[in-house]
């Protein structure tokens, strides 16, 4: 079998957290692994009444196949928010429908990438989004991360090489939970004018900001090759897999449609016709809200734990929004080494290993805070800190 494998499979590392996943799945374990939003947000009874009435109300439409770039009416309705609530100019042709954003990184990479072309990603990113470049054999140039965003410098040298795209996570990055800064953004912007290079602003946490002031994207609306990615993961169902992307270049987006029509036609237009019946008869803002309050009072319930029963020497990031907080250990102390021994405290987390493209024995970790109660949380956080206690001597 081996010899039949193509090379970018076998240069595709598998995900890390779908690995612990089944592990951190048992019923006694507290787990901060996996991205889930709280079920206690899902709209379940008001997604119930939309089901029925889409099927009612719009019959075989809703199991048909249908058009490639998504269903019309939730494309405006998404191209509608997006310029009321960020200033954008676009038009429901500017929107192409995706299964979740991950299809739009697998799009990406199929569109853009040939063998060893260069590409800007952050130090450390999204494990799944390396998981999908690596498909295509890229050459990775991580940028290290700042408090404020990228370093500028790191970058301005990254550039200097043949670099095809610039991945970015600007809002609540996963996996640090950091926030680029509006200064930072516009020096990248800056950076980046007049280039021929494409920017992909990854933003499937936007929304859920509980802190602060929302900031404007650094190239959406403003730089020709600029591509913005969005989610209804996180604010509606994540198993729906409703995701979308956002150009004004709409040959850019004529050729990801090309590739989406390759790979699977469309995106299950049942899930689609549901999403946009729910928009409409529904107050979206009104819930995204409970949404932010919960996820407001489950970080500031890890930070408070983390205070309390972590040793000195760990630092931690501080999310205004968004799903992660990052945790870095005492140097010398392998996140990967103290994972076992969690598991057998019945906690688990992910280690930072996966989310970097050149770095091994890391002594960092990501935590999830949205998929525990407070209480849970708190639970969890004193296990993980007898553990590093342990480790730490």
């Amino acid at each position: 079998m081996e010899s039949l494998l193509s090379d970018g499979i076998r240069e595709t590392p598998p995900s890390f957290v779908r690995g612990i996943l089944k592990a951190a799945s048992e019923p006694d374990i507290i787990s901060f692994a996996g991205g889930l939003p709280n079920p206690v947000s899902f709209p379940q009874e008001e997604m119930l009444v939309s089901m029925e009435r889409i099927v009612r109300t719009y019959g075989s439409s809703v199991f048909q196949y249908s058009v490639t770039a998504g269903l019309p009416q939730l494309r405006e309705a998404i191209a509608r928010r997006y310029c009321e609530k960020y200033g954008l100019q676009i038009g429901a042709d500017n929107v192409l429908i995706t299964t979740g954003s991950q299809q739009a990184l697998d799009l990406i990479g199929k569109v853009f990438l040939n063998k060893k072309d260069g590409i800007v990603v952050e130090k450390p990113t999204y494990l799944a989004a390396i998981q999908a470049f690596a498909m295509s054999q890229p050459k990775f140039h991580a940028v290290e991360l700042t408090e404020e965003g990228l370093d500028l410098e790191q970058l301005a040298e990254a550039l200097q090489r043949k670099v095809k795209f610039i991945y970015l996570i600007p809002n609540f990055q996963n996996p640090t939970g950091l926030t680029y800064s509006a200064q930072s953004r516009m020096q990248i912007y800056e950076m980046l004018r007049g280039r021929d290079v494409v920017l992909i602003e990854d933003d499937p946490y936007g929304e859920l900001r509980f802190d602060g002031e929302n900031l404007p994207y650094i190239g959406a609306g403003r730089l020709e090759n600029s591509i913005l990615l969005g989610t209804f993961s996180k604010t509606v169902t994540p198993g729906m897999r409703v995701g979308f992307l956002i150009s004004q270049n709409k040959e850019l987006l004529k050729y990801l449609s090309i590739a989406k029509e390759a790979g699977d036609l469309h995106t299950n237009i049942f899930a689609q016709y549901l999403i946009w019946d729910y928009l409409q008869n529904n107050d979206y803002e009104m819930h995204i809200a409970k949404i932010k309050d919960l996820y407001r009072k489950q970080a500031a319930a890890m930070i408070d734990a983390m205070k309390h029963y972590f040793p000195d020497g760990v630092q931690y990031t501080r999310p205004n929004g968004g799903m992660f907080l990052w945790v870095t250990l005492p140097e010398g102390m392998r996140a990967m080494s103290l994972f076992p021994r969690a598991l057998e405290k019945k906690v688990a987390f992910v280690p930072g290993d996966p989310f970097y493209t050149d770095r091994k024995d890391t002594n960092t970790m990501r935590l999830n805070y949205t998929n525990a109660d407070c209480g849970t949380i708190r639970e969890g956080i004193r296990r993980l800190g007898e553990c590093i206690c342990a480790v730490n001597g």
